[in-house]
């Protein structure tokens, strides 16, 4: 069975996110006072060949903590998709 994968990678909450900072500047700049904290991260999508939804989840949590995200700085979450 053919699975898609959408990943959201964000920085760990707990450091500082420059782009994320920069943004919310920008938001006071252009009179959009309520937006505020804004962080920026990526957003992944891959499709993966799989007998089942738990085995696309494993491997494409394999992936990501192996290739995509760096745990040190980063998060992320998942959602398989049959395709």
């Amino acid at each position: 069975m053919k699975f898609r994968a959408e990943i959201d990678v964000m920085p760990q909450k707990a450091l500082l996110d420059p782009q994320g900072k920069a943004v919310s500047q920008s938001m006071k700049n252009i009179g959009l006072n309520e937006i505020s904290e804004v962080r920026i991260g990526k957003h992944i999508t891959l499709e993966v060949e799989a007998d089942s939804k738990e085995i696309a989840t494993e491997k494409v949590t394999e992936a990501c903590k192996k290739l995509i995200v760096n745990q040190i700085t980063e998060s992320f979450v998942l959602e398989i998709i049959e395709a």
